[in-house]
């Protein structure tokens, strides 16, 4: 798929859509609210536990998730040998010659 601007764009689906990704990221936007009304009100103790350790038990959890089979599998990544392979089929394709 091309853009506006007619260069190649990769789609992934799995960037960071995952159970595991979406839990981290809720707890440590939960640990953010809790730390700003904790700096309003004064509490620093609060602030220091929601600060510094709720986004810890975040990527704790998101983690153990992940180790569960819960996270997103990383992209696979081709060998210099693939890429070749595959860009001298593209270009057959195309009609164009290699060397």
């Amino acid at each position: 798929m091309a853009d506006k601007q007619g260069q190649e764009r990769i789609h992934t689906d799995h960037h960071g859509n995952s159970p595991a990704a979406w839990t981290a990221v809720g707890i440590i936007l939960i640990a953010s609210v809790i730390a700003g009304l904790s700096v309003v009100m004064g509490a620093w103790v609060l602030f220091f536990i929601s600060a510094i350790g709720l986004p810890l038990v975040g990527l704790i959890i998101a983690k153990i998730m992940a180790s569960q089979g819960l996270g997103s599998t990383p992209a696979r990544r081709h060998t210099q040998a693939e890429a070749e392979e595959r860009a001298a089929l593209e270009a057959r394709e195309q009609g164009v010659k290699t060397s």
